[in-house]
């Protein structure tokens, strides 16, 4: 096929960008930083390097758009004839495109979110919390709206599973460019030098181009708890504090502010980072004590930088702010505890009582960093305490704004982060506990792993002292098969600390995770209530209990129709059983980033829960680019915080829960036929004879462990002769980079198919949340999987049958999606994200074309017996952190 004259190219990019209907303010931030970068390539790359960047573009456009045989070979012919280290860069630029495309696409959703001005009338009422309860209030009533608003809890527990493919030296180079085109913006607006503006862009374009995209080796747990804690200290200190504000805002309208807030801190955030030492030998005993440590840090000077920013403002003078008798005796314990340091302030603010008080607990909140036990806090009780003391003083001297302003703020970032920021669990194998348990009761000598098991409990009782009980005591048991897997971890607690020593305070959650384990959780929960340790732990907490449910090991176990189906009828009786058991149930969701993990979006699944089985309380993990997706830019933080909440408030509403309850009954019959038809499908493809190491050759799932994406292993100690160890990342992982995504949609167009009502699926889709989130989940997944692309993968494994099955079931299912959702083609009812997907599309289609060509060579070498060819291996690894930030999906 012959090249396309210049002309013609730049007609393709001009129909095939119009065709996008993207925003101009959006076009225009591309088109500005796709300029830059292009400028970046002529000038730092290698002579040639743009041009060659650009035939490939065009190539890959017009094999998008033109969907014929000959152009897509012709795309092919271009990125196989680079040499290696061309393609190498080649690579880099594409990534590199992605990045500044992700970043405008972002930077678009804020400017959407701040032009919107959080009235409850003019959102949709999943979509904010004030709209959420003003809906809620209309079916139950004030009060008892005002009651569940008031309890609510959202609690995301952040993880170091391996799914951010950025060097965090890349993230920080995004972050900073974010950063400059929100300045531009508003120089721009105020018609200041746009020059200057774009010169600082390109200089920063230019560095990320030159920062290394991989890693050169994996980080360390103690890194990954400092990356999380850059998400804490950008974003999440300031942004959690302003979803209440604005909820609080919105419900009392202009008294707020100006009294007691009626919203109360409804976020906690979790953390299994430095703590989830399941199958990662990395994690320590040790490695838990400084994740703790370093949360405390961050939390803690954050908390005093604030209190002194509150202090030096509230200058208040005594005789028109007179404080109230408690402020006065506070101020006295305050000066006999620290007189130097309160003979200073008095000086600098003779008259101003309330600003004296808030500059010393700002001093007794370092002292608490600083681990001065005769000035510092006990706890953050104390010091919530004493913030009370200050806030009604204001209020009684008829200054309620300052009582209910930023010193409001202050109390909310207490109440929510305490002194230990993240309340930090733990995480173990039922087998491991099993093994040491034995060992210990058989009374032979205690083996490293014992000691090290053991350890654990100790640490946990330390934090808990040195940090108060919230800051850890969650243990969570992965493979949880019998009740004896979660007793085994209060025996475990006493060895730890000997006869007469107390065991922490623990609260031990069980994990199911595989089908039959979904399926035996009711009897195993009802099983463990009786123990002496579980039973005395409920009534301590008020009859409340966690019960975790893994999304990943399911869906590789059963495929992820019955998965999904699997989950919520073990959520149906879970919640049934513990309402009998009046028990109080939060379930804990490990839904992961990817489709194929339980991921999507999240509200959506919330309000598609059984009934009872929310009841106002929301816990899920949140990994990997998942993490800085929802939680890095302040602004989508908050957004997210507040759609999930306005989902929690709403799941139990009666009308969504009736809607729920009918529709799993009405749909029972189409559930049982896809269950059977999806699983019969799923294993026919799985438990063929070779599939494993087919799998591993039509992927490039054995290169994935080279990436130094996370401290844990990527594998279980799997050969390519199984895939029972295999982590449900790298299986997600793998097919993804193939761009075939199966593990997000395989069986589905066979259930479908084996239902064969379309008018019933129709109206299912329609009145089914389970099974319209399931549909518009699989929708996105097979949107981002690409069929050409993903038969050169199939074709490496010289297996005809099982790449004939993949893509048959992968045509069945695109066809049935499109017909239940209507339009032409997938995500036709769902705008923005169909235009995100297309967007990018084609450069992720040049990317996978270098990896194929990688792929290919490696797969080659190894039949010949030759050695790993490392510039190819670089170019595969590079491929695969290009593609995962086109896709925006890992694991």
């Amino acid at each position: 096929m012959r090249e396309l004259t210049q002309t013609e190219a730049i007609d393709l990019v001009g129909r095939f960008e119009a065709g996008q209907e993207i925003p101009e303010s959006m076009r225009a931030d591309v088109r500005m930083l796709g300029s830059l970068l292009g400028r970046v390539l002529r000038e730092s790359g290698s002579p040639g390097l743009f041009d060659d960047v650009e035939r490939l573009r065009v190539a890959t456009i017009h094999a998008y758009t033109d969907e014929t045989s000959a152009a897509f070979a012709h795309a092919q012919a271009i990125a196989d004839s680079f040499t290696v280290q061309r393609a190498d860069e080649v690579a880099r630029a594409f990534t590199c495109y992605f990045h500044l495309v992700n970043l405008a696409e972002e930077h678009q959703r804020v400017r959407i979110l701040r032009a919107r001005d959080g009235r409850p009338d003019r959102e949709d009422a999943s979509d904010s919390v004030a709209a959420a309860f003003v809906r809620l209030a209309t079916e139950v009533g004030d009060e008892t709206a005002l009651a569940r608003l008031q309890s609510m809890r959202f609690h995301p527990v952040f993880t170091a599973h391996p799914t951010e493919a950025r060097r965090r030296a890349v993230s920080s180079s995004i972050r900073r460019l974010a950063a400059l085109l929100e300045e531009r913006d508003g120089m721009l607006r105020n018609g200041a030098d746009e020059r200057r503006a774009d010169r600082r862009l390109l200089e920063e374009i230019d560095t990320l181009w030159r920062t290394a995209p991989l890693r050169p080796e994996k980080p360390s747990p103690v890194d990954e708890v400092r990356a999380v804690m850059a998400v804490f200290d950008e974003t999440l200190y300031t942004a959690v504090p302003h979803v209440y504000r604005r909820v609080d805002d919105a419900l009392q309208g202009p008294a707020a502010g100006g009294r007691s807030p009626i919203v109360r801190p409804f976020v906690r955030i979790g953390s299994w980072v430095g703590g989830d030492r399941d199958g990662n030998p990395f994690v320590t005993a040790s490695i838990t004590r400084k994740a703790a440590a370093i949360a405390s840090e961050h939390v803690l000077l954050g908390l005093e930088r604030t209190a002194l920013r509150i202090g030096r403002g509230l200058t208040l003078d005594a005789a028109t702010t007179p404080p109230s008798d408690a402020l006065v005796a506070l101020w006295h314990r305050l000066k006999s505890a620290d007189e130097d340091a309160a003979g200073e302030v008095a000086k600098r603010s003779p008259d101003e009582p309330h600003r004296r008080i808030l500059l010393l607990l700002a001093r007794k909140i370092a002292a608490t960093r600083t681990r001065d036990a005769d000035l510092g806090y006990r706890d953050p009780e104390h010091l919530l305490a004493d913030l009370r003391v200050v806030q009604d003083s204001l209020a009684r001297a008829g200054a309620p704004r300052q009582a209910y302003g930023h010193l409001q703020q202050l109390l909310w970032q207490v109440e929510t982060f305490g002194f230990h920021l993240t309340e930090l669990e733990v995480r173990q194998h039922s087998a491991v506990h099993a093994k040491v348990l034995a060992e210990l009761e058989s009374g032979a000598a205690r083996s490293e792993l014992a000691e090290e098991v053991l350890e654990v409990f100790r640490v946990i009782a330390y934090l808990q002292g040195r940090y108060g009980p919230r800051a850890a005591g969650r243990y969570v048991v992965s493979f949880t098969q019998s009740a004896d897997d979660l007793a085994a971890v209060h025996r475990l607690a006493r060895f730890a600390v000997g006869p007469t020593g107390i065991p922490p305070v623990l609260d031990v959650i069980p994990l199911f995770e595989t089908f039959a384990d979904l399926q035996a959780a009711p009897r195993i929960l009802a099983e463990i209530v009786d123990n002496a340790e579980f039973a005395a732990r409920l009534d301590a907490t008020g009859r409340r209990l966690e019960v975790m449910l893994g999304y990943s090991d399911s869906s590789k176990d059963v495929g992820p129709v019955a998965a999904n189906l699997a989950l919520y009828e073990a959520q149906a009786e879970i919640a049934a059983w513990a309402d009998r058991s009046r028990i109080e149930l939060t379930l804990f969701h490990g839904r992961g980033g990817a489709l194929g993990r339980g991921g999507g979006p999240a509200n959506s699944a919330i309000l598609a829960q059984p009934p009872h089985s929310v009841d106002g309380r929301f816990k899920l993990t949140e990994q990997g680019e998942v993490i800085f997706a929802r939680y890095g830019d302040p602004a989508i933080a908050m957004r997210h915080i507040d759609q999930v909440a306005a989902a929690i408030l709403l799941a139990s509403a009666p009308s969504n829960e009736e809607r729920n309850r009918a529709a799993a009954e009405r749909y029972a019959d189409v559930a049982a036929t896809m269950d059977a038809a999806s699983r019969d499908r799923f294993f026919s493809l799985v438990k063929a004879p070779g599939f494993a190491p087919w799998f591993a050759r039509v992927t490039p799932m054995e290169e994935l462990g080279l990436l130094a994406l996370g401290s844990r292993p990527a594998r279980r100690g799997l050969s390519v002769e199984s895939l029972e160890d295999l982590r449900a990342i790298p299986w997600v992982f793998a097919w993804t980079q193939a761009r075939i995504n199966l593990a997000g949609w395989f069986g589905l167009g066979s259930a479908l198919e084996a239902v064969g009502d379309e008018v019933r699926l129709v109206a299912a889709y329609d009145d089914w949340p389970l099974f319209r989130t399931l549909i518009d989940n699989v929708a996105m997944s097979l949107a981002k999987a690409d069929d050409r692309i993903a038969r050169h993968y199939l074709e490496l494994g010289d297996r005809d049958d099982l790449a004939d099955l993949v893509r048959d079931e992968m045509a069945l299912t695109r066809s049935w999606v499109v017909r239940l959702t209507g339009g032409t083609g997938l995500l036709s009812n769902k705008a923005v994200l169909q235009r995100a997907v297309k967007m990018r599309s084609p450069y992720v289609d040049a990317l996978s074309l270098l990896q194929l060509r990688a792929l290919r060579s490696l797969r080659e070498d190894a039949e010949a017996g030759r050695p790993v060819d490392p510039e190819q291996q670089r170019l595969l690894l590079l491929s695969v952190s290009g593609v995962a930030a086109g896709l925006q999906n890992t694991g």
